[in-house]
């Protein structure tokens, strides 16, 4: 992997395998008259097929980071390309598209449609692909083959476990082959066990080629990952390899 060479990185130039590129990241909230600064001057470089996990205590400015990488908020200053493409400058409706067409979204909360099932919920980005609802279909049940669940596609998200529900919302994140899976806190809700299946299966989208940026408190967790960057007082505190990657057995 190019990026975990050496330890603290700003990584190569883009069009060297760049996926995401921050420059001097800086992002502030108005409260009256007064300034809040929650991010100031973030640079970072992540690559494809990288598992980067981020870290950071609460009001380190790792949500803040999450939102403007999954194009959900914009910067106060900065530079920010994704994919080639500089979102730095773009209008809400722009980002809405570069979000539908480069980003897998996996967060604590399922979000799911709960009068839907569980196919028609993971199915729902590609109405917007302008597919046909065969394809929409047999792409969906592709990706639920994927986390392990074709044989609960027709049932809705109450009468799944908070882990099934998770398989759902990560199928939903892939079935658009999006650049980047975006996943924020995805085990917060989960008890240890299912935490670790949920965990065995984004080891599984990564080595199938996916670049995957991973939020997260908990080191277990964040111990899936190939690369570790935590964040203190809005800036980058450490961005290292992880010498500790958890390896399943199978």
């Amino acid at each position: 992997m190019q990026s975990a060479t050496k330890e603290n990185f700003q990584g190569p130039p883009l069009g060297d395998g760049g996926i995401i590129h921050l420059e001097e990241i800086r992002k502030s909230y108005y409260m009256g008259k007064n300034e809040l600064e929650v991010l100031k001057g973030i640079s970072l470089d992540i690559f494809r097929n990288e598992y980067v996990a981020l870290m950071g205590p609460s009001g380190s400015g790792k949500s803040t980071l999450m939102n403007i990488i999954g194009c959900l908020d914009t910067t106060t200053a900065g530079t920010y390309v994704l994919n080639d493409q500089d979102v730095s400058k773009m209008s809400d409706n722009e980002l809405a598209e570069v979000r539908n067409k480069e980003i897998g979204f996996v967060f604590q909360q399922f979000n799911l449609l709960p009068r839907l099932t569980a196919l028609e919920n993971v199915a729902l980005p590609l109405v917007y692909a302008g597919m046909t609802r065969r394809q929409r279909t047999e792409k969906a049940m592709q990706v639920m083959e994927m986390v392990n669940l074709t044989d609960r596609s027709h049932h809705r998200p109450n009468e799944l476990s908070g882990g099934q529900c998770q398989r759902v919302a990560i199928a939903r994140a892939l079935v658009n082959n999006p650049s980047i899976i975006l996943a924020d806190e995805p085990t917060g809700n989960l008890d240890t066990k299912t935490s670790y299946e949920i965990m065995e299966i984004f080891d599984k989208i990564h080595k199938a080629g996916n670049t995957i940026v991973l939020v997260t408190h908990e080191t277990d967790i964040a111990n899936h990952a190939r690369r570790i960057v935590r964040l203190r007082d809005g800036l980058v505190e450490s961005d290292s390899v992880n010498e500790k990657v958890t390896v399943f057995s199978h």
